[in-house]
Order: C-alpha cells, then structure tokens, then sequence
C-alpha cells in the first residue's frame, strides 16, 4: 500500500511539473500571437529564441517575414493548442490555427528553454493530419 501511494504522489507531482511546463509554453506562443494581432513587432520579437532573433536582426525583419510567410499567426480566428511532444530532445507544440477565410493550418513551435524562460526556435507548417499518400 505505501509502494502505491508513492508511486501516487509522484505521478501527481510530475504530472503538475508538465502541466506548468505545458501553461508556460502555451503562454509564450499565445503571447507572441497576441503581439502579432497587435502589429507589436517589438514584444513578439521577445519570445523569439536567441538564434532566430540573430537571424532577423530586427523586429521590423522578424515582423516582415511573419506577415508575408505566417499570414494566419498575425491574424488567425482562432488558435487551439494540441500536444507537447519531444522529438529527439527538443520540445514542439503543435497548435491548429483558423484564419480569417476560416481555413485550419497546423504548425509546430519548437521550444527552447532559456535562462530568460521558454523561446521559440523554430515555426514549421505541417501538413494537413487528414491527408495521406
């Protein structure tokens, strides 16, 4: 009985250190979006990882480049976080974005956690999860 309720107490226990990790990630990603829907290309450029802000240089690059190649995360309808997963040690979120035409967009957010909280490093479009060859 006591071997059960500590296995108990520590799924709990990790169960909550996911659960916030998951709240934090979400939280950067949503802000980011947030800052996008505002044209504040200054904050979102904030939640960008270290090497993808040494790559755009600026937040009027950064911002250029989300409007002309991520349209629906700088005015989606709607945004629907899925699941965190790890892929060869780096953490993704999937998140299901609705424009404004009311067409679904899946992309993955890779995470990197910083001595200034969690980044994200890297935004890829995936393929329509309905298709398949």
């Amino acid at each position: 009985m006591l071997k059960w309720m500590m296995a108990l107490a520590v799924s709990v226990c990790l169960t909550g250190a996911v659960s916030a990790q998951d709240a934090e990630i979400e939280g950067v990603i949503g802000s980011q979006i947030e800052a996008f829907k505002a044209d504040d290309f200054v904050s979102a450029f904030e939640f960008a990882s270290p090497s993808i802000r040494g790559m755009f240089r600026t937040p009027e690059n950064f911002g250029r480049m989300v409007t002309q190649g991520y349209p629906m995360v700088w005015r989606p309808a709607e945004v629907t976080f899925l699941e965190l997963r790890e892929v060869a040690g780096a953490l993704w979120q999937k998140v299901q974005i609705v424009d404004g035409k009311g067409v679904v967009h899946w992309l993955d957010y890779r995470m990197q956690e910083t001595e200034n909280g969690w980044k994200i490093s890297a935004v890829q479009l995936l393929d329509d999860p309905g298709l398949s060859a």
